[in-house]
């Protein structure tokens, strides 16, 4: 097996080589530029990794990487214009850099380019891969729909939250796994549970991200520490924490998440005390570890080797335990 790092290095090589900018350039540039905008690339790592980890060959598995990968940032696109976002990877957002309308067309023309990467499959696995890319895809748009009903509702519950976030970001690091199983032509019942083993990590990602938001460090988180709070988001630390608030306090987070301060020091602060004294923060870090034993458990159930098994296991006890 290769190791993480090599295997970005393989992606980044062949995301290079691609021939991306052609005319109209307004059209081209913005993909260019987002794509090279850099970022963890974990999806496409864990194509590439979970292909491997089949006993079939990575390189086999470099257009479905760069389908994910595609589809991934188009998203973004689109999500920064919805959150009139100004920065992304501390750059310029595209709609910012070349206006909306070429921002919404661009992201359009990615996710028909997400598509033509599985053109260079053979059938069966190509129509593998395009019907879980189209379930993905509609239910990322799905969950995303869900993230901005949920901006304007004071009655989310904790399981709509984690449907959310399931659609949103989880179905598709599932997604990106199970696509490398249908590359190295595993058994369906091995890319089903590579699918849950992605699905539950993918939760766990994602509450760690929450988590992190509040009470990361800003020097290794690489965006605003705090940027929840001050956008009052309804996470999991902040529904856990009107769970298990007093009325009092469970008032006063209301109250901190109903108004946009002058002083967002002093607001984040009072929610990240109460986030500690409600027993939010616990509460959260407990999820966390639960969607990864959970993720953790369905590598039993895989016909792999156990030197495999380690590799996932050690990939996800890594991104437990990120702090970025």
């Amino acid at each position: 097996m290769h190791a993480i790092d090599q295997f970005q290095d393989f992606f980044i090589t062949y995301l290079e080589k691609q021939a991306i900018t052609k005319e109209p350039e307004n059209l081209y540039e913005p993909i260019a530029y987002i794509l090279g905008l850099g970022g963890k690339r974990i999806r496409p790592v864990l194509t590439l990794m979970t292909t491997e980890v089949f006993n079939g060959d990575y390189n086999k598995a470099l257009p479905a990487a760069m389908a994910v990968e595609v589809f991934h940032n188009f998203s973004l696109v689109h999500d920064d214009i919805m959150d009139d976002a100004p920065l992304r990877r501390g750059n310029i957002t595209v709609h910012e850099k070349w206006g909306v309308n070429t921002g919404i067309l661009s992201g359009d023309a990615m996710l028909i380019l997400a598509y033509q990467y599985f053109e260079q499959y053979e059938p069966g696995v190509f129509m593998r891969l395009a019907k879980l890319f189209s379930k993905t895809a509609l239910e990322v748009c799905e969950g995303q729909q869900w993230d901005v009903d949920f901006e304007t509702r004071d009655d989310v519950t904790i399981p709509e939250y984690l449907k959310m976030i399931e659609y949103k970001t989880a179905v598709l690091v599932a997604a990106a796994m199970k696509m490398g199983a249908i590359v190295a032509e595993a058994s369906v019942e091995n890319a089903e549970l590579i699918y849950e083993f992605g699905l539950n990590l993918g939760l766990a990602f994602q509450l760690q991200d929450d988590y992190l938001d509040a009470f990361g460090n800003p020097k290794t988180f690489g965006k605003r520490v705090g940027g929840d709070i001050i956008e009052n988001k309804k996470t999991y630390l902040y529904l856990k924490a009107i769970a298990f608030s007093s009325k009092e306090e469970a008032a006063q987070l209301q109250q901190l998440f109903s108004t946009q301060l002058e002083d967002n020091l002093v607001k984040i602060d009072s929610v990240k005390e109460i986030f500690n004294n409600s027993g939010a923060s616990k509460a959260t870090q407990d999820a966390i570890q639960d969607y990864t034993f959970k993720a953790f458990e369905t590598l039993e159930k895989m016909n792999i080797e156990e030197a495999k098994k380690d590799v996932l296991r050690v990939f996800g006890k890594n991104l437990m335990g990120r702090k970025v």
